[in-house]
């Protein structure tokens, strides 16, 4: 066996790939130089498009209704076996482990499995990088170190009056003096999040650890604004991904359909280590080293964020087809973060329109997936294939939703598909709450 490389795992929250090297007028040059020395993945997308949920699959290897994650953690959702997390993995082959920052994956971060969980002074970004450096002066060899930054979440860091003047909402939202403003918050927490990960990564090289890690840097979904988080287009699951490191060629980008659920092999080929058995995903070590693609489609869901709201979906290079279950036809309003944004989609009349039950884009000539094609009789083929796709991919990783509606485990925390917020009164056990 080689060496076994260093991995720090960086990432940060609802960021999507609205950074620098995605060509996003949002100024991350710290992000920008990782993707230059590392492997920009250039077509990544998570697993689901809610917090939880996408960093359960990232860190398991799996589906999230594989593994037991269909909501957020917070609210009561965990992993069916908690022993699938990839820190009991590389514990056995011999890392020290260490989880700074936003997890999401568990109530109790201790209980994870990680020999340290570092306490933190703030939740802001320089407390995070504070925590990482200090972290990265003692870890011992070989490690895995967890460093979550909570930005790009909501609520946004304060911003200067003024700097909305030449900016644009992001794709689907209303050109109004208060989504710019909206957007310049989001921009703002971006360029935080980009200082805390350059201090990290200064920190890694100032220790003479950067030629021996391997640093995994993305996020869990997209952006927090109508119309992307909690949906399952592009705009929803694309992620930035970048592997710097043993492996991983600098300055190499790929085109090549992939899936968060394909880091957990990936770092087994790398470490020369056999998977488990029960790991969904592809190594992206091929494409490292020079394959075209791993994956003729990848997959994805949503089931509870606030609210219920199920929903399944595959990609290929090509289209989309989304299947929505449960039979409601409107909006779940509680499942979009509170914002100036939605704010202006709700005043729109945005809760009156039905939402499609089916949904099918040709990614080709629609890649903002805005024209249903769903009846359309040129896209019948296609359509049939989707389907009995997304039904065979359900059904060989034992999907819940195929036996009907997903229940809630003891205890989780709700919100009714009707409610407007996600901070208006939880249900739970049969009782409101706040």
């Amino acid at each position: 066996m080689t060496r076994l490389p260093n991995l720090l795992y960086v990432h940060s929250h609802d960021t999507g790939r609205h950074v620098q090297p995605y060509g996003y007028p949002v100024e991350t040059p710290r992000i920008q130089r990782l993707a230059e020395e590392g492997m920009l993945f250039r077509q990544a997308f998570a697993a689901a498009s809610s917090c939880s949920p996408s960093r359960a699959s990232l860190l398991t290897g799996t589906a999230p209704h594989t593994n037991g994650m269909l909501g957020l953690a917070h609210r009561g959702w965990s992993l069916t076996e908690p022993g699938w997390h990839i820190v009991h993995t590389l514990r056995a082959a011999g890392y020290a482990t260490a989880l700074i920052g936003e997890q999401h994956v568990s109530r109790r971060p201790e209980e994870i499995g990680y020999d340290r969980v570092l306490e933190v002074s703030t939740t802001s970004s320089a407390g995070v990088a504070e925590a990482a450096v200090a972290a990265l002066r003692t870890i011992e060899r070989p490690f895995f170190l967890s460093v979550g930054f909570y930005e790009t979440h909501r609520e946004f860091i304060s911003h200067a009056a003024g700097d909305a003047a030449d900016v644009r909402p992001p794709a689907g939202v209303q050109d109004t003096a208060e989504t710019r403003a909206d957007f310049v918050g989001f921009r703002a927490s971006a360029r935080s999040l980009d200082t805390g990960i350059g201090t990290v990564l200064d920190a890694l090289a100032a220790e003479r650890l950067a030629a021996s890690t391997l640093v995994i840097c993305t996020t869990d979904h997209g952006i927090p604004f109508p119309g992307w988080k909690s949906n399952l287009t592009d705009r929803g699951l694309g992620v930035l991904l970048v592997l710097r490191g043993p492996g991983f060629p600098a300055g190499a980008v790929s085109d090549a359909l992939v899936s968060q659920i394909d880091v957990f092999p990936t770092i087994c080929a790398r470490l020369e280590i056999a998977p488990p058995a029960r790991l969904q995903g592809e190594s992206l070590l091929p494409l490292a080293s020079g394959a075209a693609e791993i994956h003729d489609a990848v997959f994805a869901e949503g089931t509870y964020h606030a609210a219920y709201e199920p929903q399944r979906a595959v990609r290929t290079r090509g289209w989309r087809y989304i299947r929505r279950f449960g039979g409601r036809l409107l909006p779940v309003a509680a499942n979009t973060d509170d914002s100036p944004s939605k704010d202006a989609w709700i005043r729109a009349g945005w809760l009156d329109r039905p939402v499609d039950q089916e949904q099918l884009y040709d990614l080709r000539l629609d890649p903002g997936e805005l024209v249903n094609r769903i009846d359309d009789p040129l896209c019948a083929d296609v359509l049939s294939d989707l389907r009995r796709r997304l039904d065979c991919w359900m059904r060989d990783t034992d999907d819940p939703l195929l036996d009907g509606d997903v229940a809630l485990p003891p205890g989780a925390e709700y919100n009714l598909p009707d409610q407007l917020s996600a901070s208006e009164p939880t249900h739970h056990a049969g009782r409101v709450t706040r």
